[in-house]
Parts: structure tokens; sequence; C-alpha cells
């Protein structure tokens, strides 16, 4: 919806910018939390995916191991809620079929996960409105067309009745209505992490000898991410600081997360740009240890060279200058323009001025 007829609709609201990649790492820190309990896990964290925002977990077999499912689910949930910005009280379900968990989280109170008993599918769905069946905007429709307003009443009707009507969608209303599954359970893909440290010996203030026991660190993880294939697409250092000599209140451990402008293996420009990080935001006090963590990783992508074209890369390498300019001088005074709706009737809506923040890099702009 434009920005003008929101306005126009709800005068009072207040309107907040979206930001993705603080929402794909939310969901990553929720997925990291949940993983604790669970190695069952399903979703997205891509904040343009309709499914964001849900999380399913696996939980057979695990009682034993974390007790019985009312205990469980209130573990899940206060892991959730830790792992989430602010004060979110996520909504549980716990049922036989995730359709069935997914309605029964929707309904639910926060702070009180709902459990649907084994068997009891059909009854519990029964008196739910019959649009939770499809996201098919047209068979949404054509059941109220047919007065069947609850999923109660399409349970009740023959499958042949439901698939002569809805083809194939037809036989899938007719098995969710019933708590039956109609979907198996995929568990998501885990992403690679790979980590490494290396003490300093004796503690060091300057950022010269940082830089030498980073270059190891970059070297060792980056040579793994090239022999398996794989590229990351952001950094987690960590400095242990030695407190001898340390300001009052300083904390022991400081933990920096970097982007990087597009995944990748390359070593060099790894460094250079967690260099820049440690060179804008030094550590007070004498480092003892360096932890390097890659994450991310996905399968790294190739590239075809063209024939007279030597810098087939010179769009990748320039958003990786813009990223170390903006750590240097500031994300506020490095911008780029890019370019909206070439045929708007007005100039200034054609473009636009956008700041340098990894994420938004891109290269359907120029600078």
């Amino acid at each position: 919806m434009p920005l003008g007829s929101a306005h126009r609709l709800v005068p009072e609201a207040t309107f907040i910018d979206p930001d993705p990649e603080a929402d794909r790492g939310a969901a990553e820190a929720v997925f990291e939390a949940l993983g604790r309990s669970s190695p069952s896990l399903a979703g997205s964290v891509d904040p343009r995916s309709v499914s964001f925002g849900l999380f399913e977990v696996g939980i057979d077999g695990l009682g034993p191991l974390w007790g019985a499912e009312p205990v469980l689910a209130e573990r899940l949930v206060d892991a959730v809620t830790t792992a989430l910005p602010g004060e979110v009280r996520p909504r549980a379900g716990i049922a036989g079929t995730h359709f069935v968990a997914t309605i029964a989280a929707m309904v639910a109170e926060p702070a009180a996960p709902l459990i649907v008993p084994a068997g009891d599918e059909a009854a519990f769905l029964a008196d739910r409105p019959s649009g939770l069946l499809t996201t098919d905007l047209d068979v949404r429709a054509r059941l109220t067309r047919f007065g069947l307003r609850r999923i109660g009443q399409v349970a009740e009707l023959p499958m042949s009745a439901l698939i002569a009507r809805f083809g194939e969608e037809g036989g899938r209303l007719h098995a969710r209505a019933r708590g039956q599954e109609t979907e198996p359970f995929r568990a998501r893909r885990a992403t690679k992490r790979l980590a490494l440290a290396l003490p300093i010996e004796p503690p060091v203030e300057d950022l010269e000898p940082l830089r030498f026991v980073l270059h190891r660190l970059v070297a060792g993880l980056t040579a793994q991410l090239s022999a398996r294939g794989l590229a990351a697409d952001r950094a987690l250092l960590a400095l242990e600081l030695d407190l001898a000599f340390a300001p009052t209140g300083t904390e022991p451990r400081i933990e920096v997360e970097q982007r990087f402008p597009e995944p990748t293996a390359d070593a060099e420009a790894v460094e250079r740009l967690l260099f820049a990080r440690l060179e804008r935001d030094p550590p007070v006090a004498a480092v003892q240890r360096l932890e390097l963590e890659l994450r991310g990783t996905t399968p790294a992508a190739g590239q075809q060279l063209p024939l007279f074209v030597p810098q087939a890369a010179r769009t990748a390498r320039l958003d990786w200058q813009l990223a170390r300019l903006a750590l240097t001088y500031g994300e506020d005074r490095v911008r780029r323009v890019a370019i909206g709706d070439p045929e708007a009737p007005l100039a200034e809506d054609r473009w636009s001025w956008r700041g340098v923040g990894l994420g938004s890099l891109g290269p359907e702009g120029s600078t």
C-alpha cells in the first residue's frame, strides 16, 4: 500500500521504516536459541517470506530429555522470548500436525501455550473459520459462497464432492479440516558455522599485532570455506581483554558482528573489512585472545567471466570499498544514488539518495 494511502486511512499511526537485516538477524537468533532444545527446526529467515515469524520445532522423542509437553513448551517460549529484542512474548501451539499446531499458536494466549491432544484435532478445528484452510483467495471466496464458513462444515462433506468443486486443493481441504497431515515436516538445513580462536601472549594494545593474528584466523577459516565450496555472509569477531591496566568498568569481552556486502570466501576482503572495523572502534585495553566465527554460510556462487571484459566483478569490489569507507567515515557520510522509477513524471521521483549500509548495497544504483 502506498504510504500516502496508509496515512489517510490511519492518520494517528506511526510508520517505521523496514529493516530487513535486523529482522533476519532476529530470526536467526531465534533458530539458534531453539536449536539448543531440538535439532529439528523449520521456518524462514527471509522477511519477504509469507512464513516469516513462524518457527516450527519437531519435539518427538524430546520428553525424556526436557520433560512433558507443557514443560517443553514453556522452555521453548522462554528461549524465543530471550532471543527476540524487546519485550515480545511469542504464542505457542503443540499438535500432531503442523497445520493444527499453527492454528493453535494463532489462538493461544502469549503466556499460555495451547496443546491439542492427539485425536482431538478435528474437534479443535471445527469452529474455526474455513478461510484458514487455504491461502488461495478464490477458494476462500467460493467456500463462503457455498455457505461453508466453518472448518467443521468442510470436514463433514465427502472428499469426492470437494475434489469435484476444487480439484486437488479440495482433497487437501478435506484432509486439513479433519486434522490430517497434508505436508510432511521438513526440517531446515542448519547453517554451517566455522570458528577459530588464538591466544595472544603477552596481551597487546596496538592494532598492528592484532592484524597479524586476525590474518591467521581469517586465512584459516576462509581456506575451510573454499575447500567446502562455501561462502559466508557475516563474521563475529570477539576480543577478550586483559583488565590488569584497564579503566574501571571495562567489559572483559567485546563482540562485533560485521556483515559482508556479499557472501564471500575471499580472505583479503574479509580481513580488510574487519580491520577497518577495529580501526573505527579500537579496544580500550590490551587484547589477550581473539576469536573469529564466520556465519551464514551458503554454497559459493560461480561467475561466468566475459571474454573481453577484464573486471568482471567490479560491482562487487565497489561494494566492499564503499563498506570500508562507511566504517571509516560513518554510514551517514557516504551515500549512493538508487534508481527508482525512470518513467516517473517528476525528476525527483526517478532516483533517491540511500545510505551505504551493509545489506543495502546492490548493482542497481551508482555512486
